[in-house]
């Protein structure tokens, strides 16, 4: 059975508790200048199991073993530059081939071609830093950019168990860090398209900021997913949808065994400005967290989401009115809370074990199939339970120091 083990790094302008799901593909993407030519290798190596024991009628249940290798040679010529250059492979336990394509559960995707032993793609990052302080500095990033977790979305709007499956996010990104703010824009290219491709083009543009004011802090996040272009030859259309979200939040750090004490309410929009990928062209939603750190190692976190018309991009099934079990099937209304607990432990800031159980109790409202049968309202709890081991070693092979 694989564990996984996450390495953490701090986020100026961002007081809120780092749980287990956020640092299992949380990167740091500060230049270390002790590093100035310098040739070295970075390796983050994930493994992982994740069950996934879902039931009813929202999303079919799975199971996770596997693990992701990413090595990289690094070079950093002058302090403000930095040069990455490697692979990313992911393996799942028993499979033998992969397809060729796209890592992610969007449309159709689905490549006729295929790798064998394990789904590899090249990697590459150019990072450059402006300015002399972490807390005041703009990154601009190129190649294969720091996403995932990273951009620190809302539960909501991203499942972090999205680490574990998608292929690492490429295209550029510009991040701004501010003693009070901090901000991430990015834009992912997910799909090039040639001339007369069989797919269409697909990009995801995002921005995530967060002021931070002596404790209390406010989320301002933005994803717009665009599908199409003039060189699409499918008969699927132009398609754009996008989610939002603004909120607010306050920690409490202590000098107790509880480390810390977070609370949370945002409120959510989902919005289809062309195309019919959902039966809906507006929705909003509310969420309300709250958690609790123990001595930093243990977390504990309990949350409600409610709406009547939302569908997130990135977020897990439960937060929505859309069933992905029946494709084209529709909740009138979604009501679920969510509980988690996990435990992670760093060893040398570089390994780290651990492990999460949650889960949903969901109450959905009447299902209607593209039939017009219609399911009663039914209340569920579903749960998900996993062992990570994330290690992220860094050798030194070649220094040109005097």
């Amino acid at each position: 059975m694989w564990l996984a083990l996450l390495l953490s790094s701090g986020l100026s302008a961002q007081a809120q508790m780092v749980d287990l799901g956020d640092r299992l593909g949380r990167q740091d993407y500060h230049i270390d200048t002790t590093d100035v030519k310098t040739v070295g290798l970075d390796v983050d190596a994930l493994g992982f199991f994740k069950d996934n024991e879902f039931d009813g009628n929202v999303v079919k249940g799975y199971s996770l073993p596997g693990f992701r290798l990413q090595p990289r040679v690094t070079y950093t010529p002058i302090e403000q530059i930095r040069l990455e250059a490697g692979f990313h492979a992911q393996v799942f336990d028993g499979t033998n081939k992969y397809p060729a394509y796209v890592f992610h559960d969007i449309a159709t995707w689905k490549g006729n071609k295929y790798q064998r032993g394990a789904h590899a793609l090249p990697f590459f990052r150019a990072t450059a830093s402006l300015g002399q302080e972490r807390k005041s500095q703009t990154t601009i990033v190129l190649g294969d950019i720091y996403g995932g977790t990273t951009h620190k979305l809302l539960l909501p709007l991203y499942n972090p168990e999205l680490v574990l499956t998608d292929d690492p996010e490429m295209g550029t990104q510009i991040i701004v860090d501010r003693k009070h703010w901090h901000s991430d824009l990015w834009l992912n290219w997910q799909s090039y398209i040639y001339e007369e491709d069989t797919h269409q083009e697909a990009f995801t543009l995002g921005w995530s900021q967060r002021v931070n004011v002596r404790g209390a802090y406010f989320p301002v996040q933005l994803l717009i997913q665009h599908r199409g272009g003039e060189q699409d030859v499918t008969n699927l259309g132009v398609q754009t949808i996008a989610n939002g979200a603004i909120g607010a939040g306050y920690e409490w750090k202590t000098q107790s065994a509880i480390t810390a004490i977070n609370v949370e309410a945002d409120a959510l929009f989902a919005y289809q400005q062309h195309g019919s990928l959902w039966p809906f062209d507006f929705g909003s939603a509310a969420w309300a967290c709250a958690g609790i750190e123990v001595k930093k190692d243990l977390h504990f976190r309990l949350g409600y989401f409610l709406t009547k018309d939302f569908c997130s991009l990135y977020g897990s099934p439960f937060f929505g009115t859309l069933s992905t079990k029946y494709p084209g099937a529709r909740f009138d209304r979604m009501g679920a809370g969510y509980w988690s607990v996990e435990y992670g432990k760093t060893f040398a800031n570089a390994y780290t074990i651990g492990a999460k159980a949650n889960g949903y109790l969901s109450s959905c409202g009447e299902l209607t199939y593209p039939d017009g049968t219609i399911d009663p309202a039914r209340f569920r709890h579903t749960f998900s339970f996993g062992v990570y081991l994330r290690a992220c070693p860094s050798f030194i092979l070649k220094s040109f120091k005097k």
